[in-house]
């Protein structure tokens, strides 16, 4: 029944494929090459195999995330620690950093004080948005979030103040 949730899940997002519609050359990248990328990396093969296909698919996501922003301090409250270090092995897993630089938290009311802790070049990936809309609509409404994605399983938030603020819906 659970594959059957995810597979309606993904038709129903299906337009939202790939960066379609994404106008923003910025934001069309990160979408094509972190979220989104199928392209394997060098640790893919070790990382998560005892996983099941929704934890290693968020893992790999966190792995891309890190590898990207190269982050030296990582706030993580979703046990993603194996797959953040292997995508930046300079990276060291705290359990506070300020400002932040990425952290992987659950939908929790503590993420309206974590904004707070954010600045220009933070990330910060929301796990289980799909558990309480009414705090992820919360969190998008701050006037600090510039750039949402929606991956129906998690949500990325930046913060980048030049920015227009924007929302995506992003087939993952």
């Amino acid at each position: 029944m659970r594959r059957l949730l995810h597979i309606f899940v993904w038709l129903s997002r299906i337009h939202c494929c790939r960066g379609f519609g994404i106008q923003s050359p910025t934001d069309y990248q990160f979408v094509r090459y972190v979220i989104n990328e199928h392209w394997p990396y060098y640790a893919y093969d070790t990382l998560g195999a005892e996983d099941g296909w929704l934890e290693r698919k968020l893992g790999l996501l966190y792995f891309r995330l890190a590898n990207w922003r190269q982050p030296r301090l990582v706030v993580d409250e979703a046990d993603a620690a194996k797959y953040v270090v292997a995508g930046c092995q300079s990276a060291k897993v705290v359990g506070h950093a300020e400002p932040i630089e990425l952290a992987i938290v659950p939908l929790t009311s503590r993420c309206i004080d974590l904004l707070a802790q954010c600045d220009d070049r933070s990330v910060v990936v929301v796990t289980n948005i799909s558990g309480n809309k009414s705090l992820w609509k919360q969190l998008l409404a701050d006037k600090r979030v510039s750039v949402s994605y929606d991956l129906y399983y998690c949500g990325i938030l930046m913060f980048d103040s030049k920015r227009v603020k924007q929302h995506y819906k992003i087939n993952f």
